[in-house]
């Protein structure tokens, strides 16, 4: 069993804490008014006043909350995770974050004696429930080591990428490709809807051909039922792909249907969808067909 603190118990962080509880591990996390937080106490989990007394009761702290800043403030602000830190900890970050802030944190993580891991993911609320994620991790080996049997319980698809920060830029081309194919599924619903096809009917023979992905299957599934309510909210796929725009520009590449695609996005935002799942990018793609997917519920019942 090990002692292990987690801050971040949101739409994923939740059940990802719940994994590792059910696991037998002694889990740590500072106060969260989350609607998951009392279903964990009653799980075991331990509640401390701030990060700090987290690290200090845990060997492993992992942090999985929104953005950079947010991973900065938890690791060195106020009674940060830093000030509760021994030597021979490991700290792991499960955010998605900026790669080049990555690698700031680990080199202030080492200089008090502890490991960094740069451990974010993929796979959404549906993975994090499942135990399903896919875990893209860069570090030393022998934190990766160490963090294994962790992982292990929270996903399936877990790979030591290389050094610190490359786990984030690994998440960043995921989302890279997670966001055009978002993109290339809406517009072929959008066609063959208004060309007159059922668009369920087109996604179950798309799911046999070459064109089957796991985001045709989920993600196309949400579009035809206009289930938007999030699993992964499009303010967050902003802030993936402004980092892989900010990147393309440091690195002097370019990245046009990056580009098109977080436009699309904030679209999306610009009509009040911010806390739509990112499978609304369809929603950007219907007003520009002027002919949506599939009729919403609401919709429907108002015209009946």
């Amino acid at each position: 069993m090990a002692k292990i603190g987690f801050i971040g118990l949101g739409i994923m962080g939740a059940p990802m804490a719940g994994h590792l509880l059910d696991g037998g591990h002694e889990v740590h996390s500072s106060i969260h008014k989350t609607p998951a937080s009392g279903e964990l106490t009653k799980k075991g989990l331990k509640l401390a006043k701030s990060p700090k007394e987290v690290a200090a009761a845990s060997d492993i702290i992992i942090i999985m909350v929104p953005d950079t800043p947010q991973v900065e403030a938890v690791l060195f602000g106020e009674n940060g995770v830093a000030g509760g830190l021994s030597k021979g900890k490991l700290v792991i970050d499960m955010s998605s974050i900026s790669p080049i802030e990555t690698k700031v944190f680990a080199e202030k993580i080492n200089e008090l004696g502890c490991d960094y891991l740069d451990a974010p993911v993929s796979g959404g609320e549906v993975g994090a429930k499942a135990a399903s994620l896919t875990i893209m991790v860069g570090g030393s080996d022998a934190a990766f080591e160490k963090a294994k049997p962790i992982f292990a319980l929270m996903g399936k698809n877990i790979t030591l990428v290389g050094p610190n920060g490359v786990g984030q830029t690994t998440k960043v081309a995921n989302q890279i490709i997670v966001a055009l194919t978002i993109e290339a599924v809406g517009e072929a619903l959008v066609f063959a809807s208004k060309a007159g096809a059922d668009p369920a009917k087109v996604r179950q023979a798309l799911m046999g051909g070459l064109a089957s992905s796991r985001i045709l299957e989920v993600h196309g599934e949400r579009m035809i039922k206009r289930t938007f309510n999030p699993g992964f909210r499009i303010e967050l796929h902003q802030k993936d792909l402004n980092l892989a725009l900010q990147g393309a520009k440091a690195l002097g590449v370019s990245l046009p249907n990056t580009a098109t695609a977080q436009e699309l996005f904030n679209a999306c935002a610009a009509n009040g969808g911010s806390g739509w799942d990112h499978s609304a990018m369809v929603k950007a793609l219907e007003l520009m067909a002027a002919h949506p997917v599939a009729e919403d519920e609401a919709a429907s019942a108002a015209a009946e």
